[in-house]
């Protein structure tokens, strides 16, 4: 199977089409448990995500805030494998309909094989890999494999970018851009900052690919606000935290993810 980096692209632009933003929901692959992890992800694409983020759990993940430090730590307690993360793309991708990307830190992805990984992620029907920490001049051999297979190859941009390193990042990504709002980790914040505006706006001077925009977002007033001025909205912690507080029932915790997934995506429907 070929990537599906056409749907991803037709997902982003039917939400245009629709005057809205899309809805990007992030959950590690192996939290709870595998099969607990692909049940909590579809009920996010049911409850109303239109793309979905699957995460490769990292040993030492320094972008990640304490919640989803806490969720790979299980994750990789139980015994998590890249083959199940690849597993949770097929299902996930299988169930819902809808784009899935593997979003991960370079490392495992070279240890294990970039063309291997590539090659891997597209047959279990993944739409493209978010790498936030390979360095665009060192990610010639990845996004050939990636353009090999069909795979959307989305590099992050922070507020500290500079108009010169924003110009080619963007050159040499596809999919979509992801904005980090602000500097710092990952993690549900009180307000959006200030620069996620500004960045967005910076960004889409020197690119056509949509910009999407992610950290701190947590509820539907905060995806609101967001979705006014970013082609799409991304959220993870906030749905990783509503199954940490349901650990001893995941079918309460599917529910929950559910339900925030409803609430966000009612957000970016009524921000413009």
């Amino acid at each position: 199977m070929s990537g599906t980096i056409g749907l991803l692209n037709s997902v982003l632009e039917r939400a245009r089409g629709e005057n809205r933003a899309a809805l990007i929901g992030y959950y590690p692959a192996g939290f709870p448990t595998v099969d607990e992890g692909i049940g909590a992800a579809t009920a996010m694409a049911e409850g109303g995500c239109d793309i979905l983020e699957i995460g490769l759990p990292h040993s030492d993940p320094v972008l990640d805030g304490p919640v989803i430090q806490t969720a790979d730590d299980i994750a990789l307690r139980g015994g998590l494998r890249i083959a199940d993360v690849l597993r949770t793309v097929r299902e996930v991708h299988a169930a819902t309909g809808v784009p899935v990307l593997c979003m991960t830190y370079w490392n495992p992805v070279d240890r294990y094989g970039q063309e291997r990984f590539a090659a891997g992620l597209a047959e279990a029907g993944g739409a493209g890999c978010i790498l936030p920490d390979l360095p665009v001049e060192e990610s010639d051999r990845w996004r050939k494999a990636a353009e090999q297979h069909g795979l959307a190859t989305v590099f992050v941009v922070a507020p500290s970018s500079r108009d010169q390193r924003l110009a080619a990042i963007t050159a040499a990504g596809s999919g979509f851009v992801y904005a980090a709002s602000l500097m710092g980790v990952t993690g549900t914040r009180q307000t959006v900052s200030r620069d996620a505006q500004d960045l967005v706006r910076r960004t889409r001077a020197g690119t056509a690919l949509p910009v999407c925009v992610g950290l701190g977002v947590s509820n539907a007033g905060q995806a609101a606000e967001v979705a006014a001025f970013a082609d799409g909205v991304i959220v993870g912690s906030a749905f990783v935290q509503r199954m940490l507080d349901h650990r001893d029932d995941p079918e309460a915790g599917r529910a929950a993810v559910r339900e925030l997934a409803g609430e966000l995506a009612r957000g970016v429907r009524t921000a413009r």
